[in-house]
Parts: C-alpha cells; sequence; structure tokens
C-alpha cells in the first residue's frame, strides 16, 4: 500500500486505500477497520489525497508538505488532540508546525481532518514523502526520450518533404528515354549518308 494509493470519500469519514476502479464507481479498503466496500459513483465523490491541495499566505500547496511539517515537528510540538483541544489551541499549533497556512481559507474542520488524516497515515505507515518531493529517477533520459517522440513526427513530414522534392528526379526517366530516342533518330538519319559514302567509294 502506498500513499499515492490512498483516497478521501464525500460523505464518508475516514480515509479508504483504492482497490480499483469500475464505470459505476470503485471499491475501497477502510484504512481503520480493513472493510472493503463498492463505493457508487452516483453517490460519492473518489478523491486521491495525493492530489489535493492546501491554501497557504503564498501559494497553495500539496496535502503531503502540511503532513511532512506535521510530522517534522512532532517531536517539538505534539500532535494536537482535535476531540479535547478548542478552535483556538488547534489555530495555534498549525501556527507553530505550519506558520505560512491561510487560515482564512483554511477552516478549524480544515484543520482537524488534517490531523486526523496524519493519525490515520501515521499508524498505517504511510508518512514517507521522500519519492514526492525528489527529481524522478533517470529525468534527463525520460526528457530525452519525450524529446525523440515529440521529434519523430517532425522526422517523419521531413523524410517525407524529401522523398516529394526526389521524386521529380525519378520522373526524369521517361525523358532521358525520349532523348535516347531522338539521338538514335539522329543517328538513324546519319546512316544513310554512311552507306552512301560506302557505295560510292566502291563504286569508285
Amino acid at each position: 500500500m502506498e500513499y499515492r494509493e490512498i483516497v478521501a470519500v464525500t460523505g464518508i469519514g475516514g480515509l479508504f486505500q483504492l482497490l480499483t476502479t469500475k464505470s459505476d464507481g470503485a471499491i475501497v479498503r477502510n484504512l481503520t477497520d480493513k472493510t472493503t466496500k463498492f463505493i457508487p459513483a452516483r453517490v460519492h465523490n473518489v478523491t486521491p489525497i495525493e492530489s489535493i491541495e492546501i491554501y497557504t499566505t503564498d501559494e497553495n500547496v500539496r496535502l503531503h508538505k502540511v503532513l511532512q511539517a506535521i510530522k517534522d515537528n512532532e517531536a517539538a510540538t505534539p500532535l494536537v488532540d482535535v476531540k479535547k483541544a478548542d478552535n483556538a489551541a488547534i489555530k495555534n499549533y498549525f501556527k507553530k508546525v505550519y506558520p505560512g497556512l491561510d487560515e482564512e481559507r483554511v477552516y478549524v474542520s480544515d484543520m482537524k481532518k488534517i490531523v486526523k488524516w496524519y493519525e490515520l497515515l501515521k499508524a498505517n505507515d504511510l508518512l514517507n514523502f521522500e519519492a514526492y518531493d525528489a527529481p524522478a529517477e533517470g529525468g534527463a533520459e525520460v526528457a530525452e526520450e519525450k524529446a525523440s517522440e515529440e521529434a519523430a513526427p517532425a522526422k517523419k513530414a521531413k523524410a517525407k518533404k524529401a522523398d516529394e522534392t526526389e521524386a521529380p528526379a525519378t520522373e526524369e526517366k521517361p525523358a532521358k528515354k525520349a532523348k535516347a530516342k531522338k539521338a538514335v533518330a539522329e543517328e538513324g538519319t546519319e546512316a544513310p549518308a554512311k552507306k552512301t559514302a560506302r557505295k560510292k567509294k566502291t563504286e569508285e
């Protein structure tokens, strides 16, 4: 199970592992009790949490950035108990672990949800986000391969254009044949003169 497989379902609390998708919904596994259930698409929306963004005072960040900040600060700043803490305590907690959070657009209910999700992910050993921040392996090779693929149509078009420009050269063959035929015709006109010359010499 990986972080990228985890989804949130509208109308249902908690987090789920996405097992498979169907035309009419998805099959998921609850991270809390490990039960499996079908989520009908006409009733619920299934959202991968890796695609969720959080408002900040600078620019939006992916959820895992905030989760990583909570993880990095957990030793110095213990996780807030959202069941017992009041709104002010929860806001103060996030000011310590992620000061750039936009409190005007990120409500306390959102902060509580982030903390609950953090606890679920931690319990399932899903707080490893290095792969999401590090450059993709073989990035240069992938970029080069992609560039080659993108250049392929241009190369084909160039080759096709070259073929088209070379085509008239092959079409000149009939002209060469005609020229050769004309040369033969001219030689033919000269032939009687040669015969006449031989005949005259014989008569002499």
